[in-house]
């Protein structure tokens, strides 16, 4: 039986939420959207066995993406979800800091659409379906 998998992208930048939505639908993923961290935490409050991949920036307004993937990964229900960061935090100190919190992959903005789909298909273990 073929599963359609489902992608949770987080971002305050509408445009942003676009780009991303467009190469999840590249992948035949479905999608959901929040605009920010406490909007996050409703969604997989409420379809978190829905939900395979988590996109999430990190610089938000109100909870940043880094406190929403320490809530994520201290979550019993939630904590298995693999989260990839796709921000402008591209420091070396932010990502070890993501990768130590349990961050499963890590996107630095800019990036092309193929670099976009490829670390998808990476984080959700299809690699081979592609």
């Amino acid at each position: 039986m073929f599963c359609i998998m489902k992608i949770l992208i987080v971002d305050d930048s509408s445009v942003m939420r676009k780009v991303i939505k467009a190469a999840a639908d590249v992948l035949d993923l479905e999608t959901l959207e929040a605009q920010d961290g406490y909007e996050t935490l409703e969604i997989l409050s409420a379809q978190y066995q829905e939900i395979d991949l988590i996109l999430l920036d990190w610089n938000m307004p109100g909870m940043t993406g880094f406190e929403v993937l320490e809530e994520v990964k201290s979550n019993e229900d939630y904590k298995d979800i693999p989260v990839m960061m796709v921000t402008t935090e591209g420091h070396k100190s932010s990502i070890v800091a993501a990768v130590r919190a349990g961050a499963d992959n890590y996107l630095v903005k800019p990036f092309t659409v193929d670099e976009l789909e490829s670390k998808i298909v990476e984080c959700l273990g299809k690699g081979g379906g592609y």
